[in-house]
This record gives C-alpha cells, structure tokens and sequence, in this order.
C-alpha cells in the first residue's frame, strides 16, 4: 500500500510539473520519488505496524484525519506546480532545493526511527495499547512526539525542493494538523499514565528539544 502512496506521488508530480518527460527530467523530483520508495520499501520490512490491541483509543475526528493524509501528498506538487510557472520563488538556489531534498530523507528517517522505536504499540491514531509501557528512551528521550517531528521535516523538505514559496502554505497546514493531533494524543497518554507522563512532559519537549531545566509539570 505504501508503494502505492508513492506511486500516486509520481503521478501528483507529473501533473503538477507538466507531464512524464518533465518528472523524467527534474533530478530533485527523482530524488525525493526515490527516497519515499526507500522508506516505504524499508517499512514493508519491518512492519512496525501490526494488529492493534487497543486498551483505549481516541479516534481522529474525519476532518483531521483526512488532512494528516492529505497534506503531505499534496504539498510537494504544489510546490512543484509554484516552481513550474516560478511563482513566490524562494531565495537560495540548488543549495536551498537540494537541502530541502536532504531535509525530506532527515524526517523521514526520523519518523521511521520513532515507529520502530514503538514497535506493536505504534498506532495510526492516539491509542494506548494492552500492557501498554511509556516509551521514553531513544528518539523519545529527547522530545516526546519523533514521529510528528519527522513527518512535519519531511514535509517542510519536499516544500523547500521546489523553490517555491507556495508549497509552504501545505506545511503551515502540517502544522495545525500535528499540533492538533499532539494534544490530544498527550491528554490521552496523562490520562493513561498520570504522574508519570507529567514527569516525562517536564523534562522533554513536544517536537523540539527541550532548552535549559526542565519546567514544572
């Protein structure tokens, strides 16, 4: 199903970009193609999704749901279709549009690194499962949503890959969206672990490493 994502992907890059010979000749749009192959390939091996036995679950209302699908396929051909008729052109150059195509591998690694980490407790949605033990070392020893980070960098990355200012309006959305799931995801896991989540919260921070001592929970 992934490779299916990421073939939908090539065809979103085409159309934006003007048809095949285009994507063809876009090395930048190649490589980004490549990278989401990759890490969709690498997820079909380790499978850290498996059947869900849920203890609690909090189910996304149909409208965010949707945006958490939607946005970060749509970002990078609209920012693809901005840099096609060179509107709101990003200062910069090949440096700043390549950095953007590292920065998407960064996030996606990250994001993989965070749904390996969980393993059968990773959800598609905020759910605590059977036996369910917080997870605070690794990637979540520094902030307490990695896969959040992750997703919103490879988001940002595919917008910077196209030079295009117009692809940031996809990642400002990101940013509701996540921000949106993240808190309620957080009162879920309180509820859940009480004195001990606070304890973690306090000490890490949400999608950014915490900054000097940690705060009061």
């Amino acid at each position: 199903m992934a490779l299916a994502v990421t073939a939908l992907d090539a065809v979103l890059l085409a159309l934006a970009l003007g048809g095949i010979a285009p994507l063809r000749a876009h090395p930048r749009a190649l490589a980004l193609l490549a990278i989401w192959g990759a890490g969709a390939t690498l997820l079909g091996f380790l499978r850290p999704v498996r059947a869900l036995d849920t203890a609690r679950e909090d189910r996304d209302p149909a409208l965010l749901l949707i945006a958490l699908f939607a946005i970060p396929m749509l970002t990078p051909p609209l920012a693809a279709w901005g840099e096609r008729f060179a509107l709101w052109p990003l200062p910069g150059g090949d440096a700043l549009r390549w950095g953007g195509v590292a920065l998407a591998a960064c996030g996606l690694a990250l994001r993989t690194a965070a749904m390996v980490r969980l393993g059968r407790r990773f959800a598609p949605f905020p759910a605590i499962q059977r036996d369910h033990a917080l997870e605070t070392r690794g990637v979540y020893g520094v902030v307490r949503h990695p896969g959040y980070a992750g997703a919103w960098l490879a988001n940002l990355g595919a917008a910077l890959a196209f030079g295009s200012a117009v692809g940031l309006a996809g990642v400002a959305l990101m940013t509701i969206a996540l921000e949106l799931r993240a808190r309620r995801e957080e009162a879920l896991l309180e509820a859940h672990f009480g004195e001990a989540y606070l304890r973690y919260r306090a000490r890490t921070g949400r999608v950014i490493p915490r900054i000097g001592p940690a705060r009061d929970a």
